[in-house]
């Protein structure tokens, strides 16, 4: 039988900057250490975490967070922001994208790994499903979020939080609006469309079965053993690197703010996530452009669209021309360049004075 490795340390929560630090070595470890597959799972400290794209300004209320004790910070995953605590499991998983059970492509690659822990779920009593892009749920309702990043050429870092119980008062107080945008009716609301283990099995329940549940799956599912361990040498000096570098460095937790003047701002719901658009003009030439929401890309990728549109016509028939000219297929997934296009046409449309509607 095969032998993954094993970071666990479900008793003691740890910062975000140390845990998202290791996840972010796990990859780096199996491309450029030669490392099996690592399976982190931990609890973090209170805390809201935003996904790589988002502006954390405008998804919390920092000033909230730093009266209550929350750390905040940005991981290297999309998405949205999650809140977590000591009711709340976090997972990191390191792995080849060629894995031998591991499906092909991104979607596939979250089937897979989002069997592992239906497959968890039903071992502890529970009927849950996946819900593309990148949520199990429950009759409806929101159970875990998945993300994902392929940060080397093979090796990709897989994000999951499971909710063993969750403090919805906590997260309607600090965050500037509820994940689900188009509700805002507080808690009833909410709730409604969220759910944890402690309310499906009727009961409260610690996370060490939870926890055993995962571990025991993931060795169904891929047939292999577990070898506890810890980062070795090369790995805390990586771990060490993100923690300076990335994970208490203003200039990462900060990054991504959106335009804030002269802007206009569209949203548009797509099969790939949340699309929003900040968008700035000079005259009916684009200025400034982030592309952020809640969808599955890479910064390059991201990077490259944003590029391909600064200093161009704000013309629809030019936007969707120059999207064209680097576009590949699921760069971002879900998405198509007439949809971006639309998006981006929804900003302009929106733009906020001095710079007069074309």
């Amino acid at each position: 039988m095969y032998s993954w490795r094993l970071f666990k340390d479900i008793l003691n929560p740890v910062s975000t900057a140390l845990g998202l630090s290791i996840d972010d070595t796990l990859p780096l470890s199996l491309s450029q250490h030669g490392s099996p597959p690592i399976l982190h799972l931990y609890k973090f400290k209170p805390s809201a975490i935003v996904g790589k794209y988002q502006d954390i300004e405008a998804a919390l209320r920092l000033d909230r967070c730093r009266r209550r004790g929350i750390e905040y910070n940005r991981r290297s995953t999309g998405g949205g922001t999650v809140i977590m605590g000591p009711k709340v499991v976090a997972l990191g998983l390191g792995i080849n994208i060629d894995h031998p059970g591991l499906g092909k492509g991104i979607e596939r690659v979250f089937e897979s790994l989002s069997v592992v822990l239906i497959r968890a779920l039903r071992d502890l009593g529970i009927k849950a499903g996946f819900r593309p892009k990148n949520d199990l749920e429950v009759d409806g309702k929101k159970l875990a979020g998945l993300s994902a990043t392929l940060e080397t050429e093979k090796a990709i870092l897989f994000h999951a939080s499971l909710l063993v119980d969750f403090d919805i008062p906590l997260m309607l107080d600090i965050m500037n609006q509820p994940p689900l945008k188009l509700y805002d009716k507080g808690y009833s609301c909410f709730s409604q469309r969220i759910t944890t283990i402690k309310e499906q099995l009727g009961h409260d329940i610690d996370m060490e079965p939870v926890i055993g549940a995962i571990e025991k799956a993931f060795s169904q599912q891929f047939d292999v053993s577990f070898e506890k361990d810890e980062p070795d040498r090369w790995e805390e000096k990586s771990i060490k690197d993100f923690v300076n570098t990335r994970y208490t460095n203003p200039d990462w937790i900060f990054s991504h703010k959106h335009p804030r003047s002269s802007m206009g701002m569209g949203e548009l719901k797509t099969p790939g996530g949340l699309l929003e658009i900040y968008l700035s003009l000079a005259g009916s030439t684009i200025e400034h452009i982030v592309i952020t929401g809640d969808f599955f890309s890479t910064t390059k990728d991201i990077n490259l669209l944003e590029s391909a549109l600064k200093w161009t016509s704000a013309k629809r028939g030019k936007i969707e021309e120059h999207l064209s000219e680097v576009w590949r297929e699921d760069m971002i997934h879900g998405v198509d360049v007439p949809t971006l296009t639309e998006a981006i046409t929804k900003a302009k449309e929106n733009l906020v004075s001095p710079v007069r509607k074309l």
